[in-house]
């Protein structure tokens, strides 16, 4: 009887998840799906790695903690792949905070310590954690194990993961964390199977989508990140402003009279593409908008993408290789095109092309600066976590 694990990747509607076999050196996908609770009937939708559809079914009313769902997920999974062993359920936390730099077993202490983190990630921290306590209900025997998007960059030192306030706050926590790390990682070792000279070079990982970041890479590791103590700083996002005067904020409270609560409501989820453009949070509505505002919100967008790429390289002392990743930048070639465009001063060349086609490689032959396109994947980067944790035969 081979081992599986069943892995989480909670969004702020939506649930990916995916069932890997564990048993080999490289865990394997057995199926993959999503939780959806976006629309007015929660959904699940289970299909295999191919795309065939295996499994289907709606809830007829939406659960605060999603619970039902996943007692269908586990039922399939047992009906299906009954021959294997479920040892484990791993999950995506958005943020570790300073004590966790690797995945770690998810026990009640470990728990609360994420809880705390919520007001750091007030958008992210709870989705992630409500898996945790309906699969707890369902079967409390199940090992869960948390994996951290802010653990790729836990190596961040000084001054990159610093800033400019008092240092007692810095000693209560507050810096620069960083965020997107599992995808991070999953790009960064693709990027050395596709292109191993290029590991040791100066390269910026841009994963851009609803959630959108730029990770400084050298010798494979996160040097600086445009995500800083929370998910809202860096690049514009869907509906969160990325970058912003903090000054803003205090006029928001001092004179528009905006309570902190609303202007929390309106940094996460009404500002960004949402905000410039009016109409939507999601570029590819925007792109084939022939609103003018549509278009504004674009520009902004790349602008600030393309002003971040030259803030890494700064950190960097250069730029040798740029790779697109996430939801836009793998499927967006617009964007791409725009961001090269405004980093052709750097020696970005872009192959029409390779472009158009979405190639590996989209760099033009007089390009300085290696372009690449990798689809991430962070289902895969968890199970090979979890698979480690109970290799060393962790308890829990």
């Amino acid at each position: 009887m081979s081992d599986t694990v069943l892995v989480l990747n909670s969004g702020s509607s939506s649930i990916k998840f995916g069932l890997f076999e564990i048993s080999a050196v490289e865990p394997r996908l057995l199926c993959k799906g999503l939780l959806d609770e976006h629309e007015a009937k929660p959904r699940l939708v289970v299909k295999s790695p191919a795309g065939e559809d295996l499994f289907e079914t709606w809830s007829e009313a939406p659960d605060a903690d999603g619970g039902h769902l996943f007692a269908d997920v586990l039922a399939f999974i047992d009906d299906r792949f009954g021959g294997h062993h479920l040892r484990a359920v791993g999950h995506r936390i958005v943020h570790g905070g300073p004590d966790y730099s690797g995945p770690v077993a998810l026990t009640d202490d470990v728990i609360g310590k994420l809880k705390a983190l919520t007001p750091l990630a007030p958008l992210h921290q709870p989705r992630c954690l409500a898996p945790i306590r309906a699969l707890a209900a369902i079967r409390p025997a199940l090992r869960q194990i948390a994996c951290f998007d802010t653990a790729f960059h836990h190596g961040l030192a000084p001054p990159a993961s610093r800033f400019a306030i008092p240092r007692r706050y810095e000693e209560r926590g507050v810096r620069r964390y960083g965020f997107h790390g599992l995808s991070f990682e999953y790009v960064a070792g693709r990027l050395a199977e596709i292109a191993p000279e290029l590991i040791a070079k100066r390269t910026v990982i841009a994963h851009l989508g609803n959630g959108a970041s730029l990770c400084a890479l050298r010798n494979g590791r996160s040097v600086d990140t445009t995500m800083g103590l929370t998910p809202l700083d860096g690049l514009v996002m869907g509906t969160r402003c990325g970058t912003i005067d903090p000054g803003v904020l205090l006029y928001l409270q001092q004179h528009e009279k905006i309570s902190i609560e609303d202007v929390q409501h309106l940094l996460y989820h009404q500002s960004g593409l949402l905000g410039v453009s009016g109409i939507s949070a999601d570029m590819r509505t925007l792109l084939a908008s022939g609103e003018i505002d549509a278009r504004d919100a674009v520009d902004l967008f790349t602008f600030r993408a393309a002003q971040q790429v030259a803030m890494m390289a700064t950190t960097l002392g250069g730029l040798d290789c740029l790779v697109f990743t996430g939801g836009i930048g793998e499927h967006a070639k617009e964007i791409r095109s725009a961001i090269g465009e405004r980093l052709a001063w750097m020696g970005v060349r872009i192959d029409a092309a390779a472009n158009e086609e979405t190639r590996e490689r989209i760099s033009g032959s007089d390009s300085a600066v290696d372009v690449l396109v990798i689809a991430t994947n962070e289902e895969l980067t968890i199970a090979r976590h979890c698979a480690a944790l109970l290799q060393q035969g962790h308890p829990n």
